[in-house]
């Protein structure tokens, strides 16, 4: 946790909350990779793997073996891996499928199945009872097989609650050591996502784990709201990655579990940059600058007033210290710098300027900041080089 003197850059009105025993379980590797036009290498998954196990992330979903012989050795190989992590795989409710996951060596089955009326009528061409019927047999099957299975409903958000409710409850009878809840398309609110999270946490008593996409850009919001309401697992991406708009930030929502809600979750936030750097390099997807916390503007600063505030206490403008999440501070030159950043940059420099020099290089700074957005180190030492040696007529 942070200390009590960086705790005063955090908000007094944030609340801590007695969460319990909440993981994450990340799925860069296959929901992740579902993103379209990503796909990693072998070599680039087990990289990943071992960043993940390195940040100390608890399960790791490696992928989905069905989809191919080279996913089923990538995955086999992360589970032989030696990993701290347990080591996680997709499975449709097909015994293919779960021999398929199994057989590649991971800790835990994660099977899936929709239940929306929508995804039954148009997708599965089943009814309910069916659906109910084959989640059973699977899951019988999975303990035949001697390892444990969670199970989940796809388009839980759409789907009728009472049945909902039905679904879960057979799962755990049926022996389902974890039971999923899932926004498909991210087309639920946080108040929605409580009220059907409460409402299964309360007629079941096996561990709930939630899986969210960003549709609305509120995945986040979504994943909070839910570990309110009761739910233990959060499915994450590195950088939030995956299908269509992607899912629950795994960066972004540790660090509001650690320092906006006081609950660390064991993860090594210090991390967290260095993962999303290799995520966004691998999956050819260049990260926003002011992407949260791991962006490169995400403790940049401009602005005069800023710059001049950073300089005497950086909690001023960062609610957190950079390094707390692998990143770090940069105090940037263009439009809108201030007389208090060039003196302390002529400082630096071991350079003495008068008054009228230090206001020359400053118009110097903002002027080609208004021409290209940011002077850098080398324009600026140029600058001043012109402006220390101009010779007054």
């Amino acid at each position: 946790m942070l200390s009590n003197t960086e705790f005063i850059a955090l908000s007094p009105y944030n609340i801590k909350c007695n969460f319990k025993n909440i993981i994450v379980y990340d799925s860069t590797l296959r929901d992740g990779e579902q993103m379209p036009g990503v796909a990693f290498n072998a070599e680039q998954k087990i990289t990943i793997a071992k960043l993940l196990d390195d940040a100390r992330i608890p399960q790791i979903e490696a992928g989905f073996p069905a989809v191919s012989e080279s996913e089923r050795r990538i995955i086999k190989e992360i589970a032989s891996l030696g990993l701290k992590a347990k080591i996680l795989a997709l499975s449709r409710i097909l015994k293919g499928d779960i021999d398929a996951a199994i057989d590649s060596g991971v800790d835990l089955v994660l099977l899936f199945i929709a239940t929306s009326d929508i995804h039954l009528k148009y997708k599965l061409r089943m009814n309910r009872e069916q659906v109910l019927s084959k989640v059973v047999d699977a899951l019988d099957y999975c303990r035949e097989r001697g390892v444990p299975a969670s199970i989940s409903s796809e388009d839980s958000m759409r789907t009728d609650i009472s049945f909902l409710i039905e679904f879960m409850r057979t799962a755990e009878e049926a022996g389902a050591v974890r039971l999923g809840i899932t926004d498909t398309v991210g087309c639920a609110s946080p108040e929605a996502v409580s009220f059907v999270v409460s409402s299964i946490a309360s007629k079941v008593k096996k561990p709930i784990s939630i899986h969210l996409h960003n549709d609305f850009g509120l995945a986040l919001a979504n994943a909070i709201a839910a570990v309110k309401a009761g739910a233990s697992a959060v499915t994450t991406t590195v950088n939030g990655i995956g299908e269509r708009s992607g899912n629950v930030p795994l960066e972004q929502f540790v660090a509001v579990m650690k320092f906006l809600y006081g609950y660390d979750l064991g993860i090594d936030c210090r991390r967290l940059k260095e993962l999303s750097d290799t995520v966004a390099k691998f999956s050819r997807c260049q990260l926003s600058p002011h992407h949260p916390l791991v962006g490169e503007n995400a403790f940049a600063h401009e602005s005069g007033i800023h710059v001049a505030a950073i300089l005497n206490c950086p909690m001023t403008y960062e609610c957190i210290p950079p390094e707390t999440v692998g990143n770090r501070r940069r105090l940037l030159m263009g439009k809108h710098t201030g007389i208090t950043y060039v003196k302390k940059r002529l400082e630096e420099l071991k350079i003495n300027a008068t008054d009228d020099q230090i206001q020359r290089i400053l118009q110097l700074v903002k002027t080609i900041g208004e021409q290209k957005g940011r002077v850098t180190d080398a324009e600026f030492a140029q600058l001043v080089e012109k402006v220390i040696n101009e010779v007054k007529m």
